[in-house]
């Protein structure tokens, strides 16, 4: 059985626990878009950090993988990601967390 990516977050050393429930109404992928962006926001998911492949994430969280794929998508579109093939998709060097 392969290991989940969500539940190998800690031997990574990035925390994915992404909290859907709390992510606000919407669609799906707009919740894991938001939650996605908290993470990276608040610095749960530091720069360079490597994200786990949209169909895994997809599947670790019960969703369909065009709703991952589309979430992935709209952070890159929006700085907050960096996606490359290959090389997977990364928290974007830019996206620092907030100061307090």
């Amino acid at each position: 059985m392969a290991e989940s990516w969500v539940n190998a977050a800690e031997e990574l050393g990035s925390d994915l626990h992404l909290e859907l429930e709390t992510a606000g109404t919407g669609s799906r992928r707009a919740v894991l878009t938001r939650a996605l962006r908290e993470a990276i926001h608040s610095g749960r998911l530091a720069p360079g950090t490597r994200l786990p492949p949209y169909r895994s994430l997809a599947a670790d969280l019960g969703l369909a993988r065009n709703t991952a794929a589309d979430a992935y998508a709209e952070l890159v579109a929006e700085g907050w990601l960096t996606a490359r093939q290959g090389s997977g998709t990364r928290v974007a060097r830019r996206a620092a967390p907030a100061t307090p």
